[in-house]
């Protein structure tokens, strides 16, 4: 067999626990996931300050950043940068404006990670595309510290920020309710209830639906929403 010496890359998997790590950021040393305890958290990593891409996302997420509060989420990013380049390039996007949106100041902790300590833990260094730069990689966790969601979306491709909140939205729909959700699902439009677990509960299931229920076939049962809640 042909020895390699490419390093494999390692990540945690969707209902594992993410990786806990101390690290230095723009808004001081933070300590994951101890700090955030009872919050949702989405960490996303960027390639490098100074950078097109980059520079709108993080516009976009700083604008966005009150709405994820209402949601009990907050906000971390990481590169590979060092803390002075970090604070230098966030001064210098209070300076640009793009896409209607100025004067915008990046209040949520942007990690140093010079020694890609933490974008190891997750992943987010993948050798296919730099070895020293960390991919556009998001990671929804819960307030237990659990993965729910990972986006992997490659160097050249700025990520879309509404679906990182309608996975916020539905996560916690579901967790809230018990139930699962369509495709393109938005806040007030009808879910689905969990598969029943025998041929008798399905069939009562069909036989019995209400005015808030419907079922289009055994297996995929909905539930009514209210849209104007």
């Amino acid at each position: 067999m042909q020895e390699t010496n490419e390093q494999k890359t390692t990540m945690p998997l969707i209902g594992e626990k993410a990786p806990s790590f101390k690290a230095i950021t723009t808004q001081g040393e933070i300590s994951f996931p101890k700090d955030y305890e009872g919050k949702w958290v989405i960490l996303f990593s960027h390639p490098a300050d100074f950078t097109p891409v980059c520079t709108t996302e993080f516009m976009t997420f700083a604008n966005m950043a009150d709405e994820f509060k209402e949601l009990n989420t907050e906000l971390i990013g990481l590169s590979v940068d060092s803390l002075y380049a970090h604070i230098a390039w966030l001064r210098k996007i209070q300076e640009i404006e793009w896409n209607g949106l100025k004067n915008i100041e990046v209040k949520f902790p942007l990690i140093e990670d010079i020694t890609m300590d933490v974008a190891k833990a997750f992943g987010m260094i993948q050798p296919g595309q730099s070895n020293t730069q960390a991919v556009r990689a998001v990671f929804v966790i819960d307030p237990k510290g659990i993965v729910r969601t990972i986006l992997y979306y490659p160097l050249s491709m700025g990520r879309n920020f509404d679906e990182i909140k309608r996975i916020i939205l539905a996560l916690q729909k579901a967790d809230k309710d018990g139930v699962a959700t369509p495709a393109d699902w938005r806040p007030g439009d009808d879910v689905i209830v969990p598969t029943a677990g025998s041929c008798g509960a399905a069939k009562e299931r069909v036989e019995n639906q209400d005015e808030n229920t419907y079922c289009l076939d055994w297996f995929m049962c909905f539930k009514k929403e209210n849209k104007n809640q």
